[in-house]
């Protein structure tokens, strides 16, 4: 089938992220959330993401008349044409469900409804709808306008055409599809995961600094970035529930939640969307590693040079 219209629920850093990343590529996006609010933040969101973008001679075609292929809105009906449906909303099972249930009343039948979750199954938010043999995940990795891998789950019912046609659709943003089934996290965060639980772990039992961890990581295994500043952009939260999720799946030790984890998750502090994760992003520019709260003293180095 031929994709032309496209509906995004959620306008979130991920939504909002994959909502532009759509009509960079020249798609009409229509963005659903349950409050204007909401919507006004992902906008102010994406338009910062496209001027830097634009700085740095990133985009095909001007701001202005990528917006303009951006609606918003707080009405389900609006999604009513849409050839194809991203979910992306909270990490939550429920939720998801309830959304994709309502909207699976409301899309035409013909449509493709997919979810971009990090490692819920697929097959279980596929029940939430009729169109099983219709239904696949798009995983955008974050952040999803610069990011070119996308992982395209499958389920034992959907339709080869379908998925065929959901690859393809990944190839027309200049992503790199990777093919996946439903299997618990996918490829990138069975694999990504365990690393950055290890990280906390061997953080925990004193194997070395949080700056000095990601040093390492970054210029030692050549890494982009250090796992603790890669943990806050991802979200201390979205980490924990994906932990929560593969645990359950496997009851290893490595899939398992740290202490430390799972104590930041309660105190709100969820990385850069909260302002403290592993990092105090509280001054514009800067990253003050969080060693002194979250062990209970300063750096020996930092207490010295007093």
């Amino acid at each position: 089938m031929n994709i032309k219209r496209v509906g995004v629920i959620g306008c979130g850093v991920m939504g909002s992220g994959i909502a532009q990343a759509i009509a960079s590529a020249g798609f009409e996006v229509t963005v659903l959330e349950a409050e204007q609010r909401f919507l006004d933040r992902g906008w102010a969101n994406m338009k910062q993401s496209l001027g830097r973008l634009e700085k740095k001679d990133k985009l095909k075609d001007p701001i202005e008349t990528i917006l303009g292929r951006l609606k918003g809105t707080t009405s389900p009906p609006d999604l009513a044409d849409c050839d194809l449906i991203i979910e992306a909303i909270v990490e939550n099972v429920a939720e998801k469900r309830k959304v994709l249930a309502a909207l699976d009343t409301i899309v035409k039948k013909d449509a493709i409804f997919s979810s971009n979750t990090s490692s819920l199954s697929i097959t279980e938010l596929m029940t939430a709808t009729k169109r099983h043999d219709r239904f696949i995940g798009f995983h955008f990795s974050n952040p999803a306008p610069v990011l070119p891998m996308v992982e395209v789950v499958r389920t034992i019912v959907t339709a080869p055409e379908v998925y065929e046609t959901a690859v393809e659709f990944a190839k027309a943003l200049g992503k790199v599809p990777v093919r996946t089934s439903d299997k618990p996290a996918f490829v990138l965060n069975r694999l990504l995961i365990p690393y950055m639980l290890d990280a906390i772990r061997a953080y925990e039992e004193g194997v070395g600094s949080i700056a000095d961890i990601d040093t390492t990581m970054k210029h030692g295994g050549g890494h982009p970035m250090g796992p603790f500043t890669l943990m806050d952009l991802v979200g201390l939260d979205t980490m924990y529930n994906i932990s929560i999720v593969m645990f359950d799946e496997f009851k290893e030790r490595r899939f398992a939640s740290p202490p430390l984890l799972k104590r930041m998750v309660m105190a709100g502090w969820l990385g850069r969307k909260t302002g403290r994760g592993f990092y105090d992003y509280s001054t514009p520019g800067e990253a003050e590693p969080m060693d002194a709260a979250l062990k209970g003293f300063e750096p020996i180095a930092k207490a010295a040079a007093r």
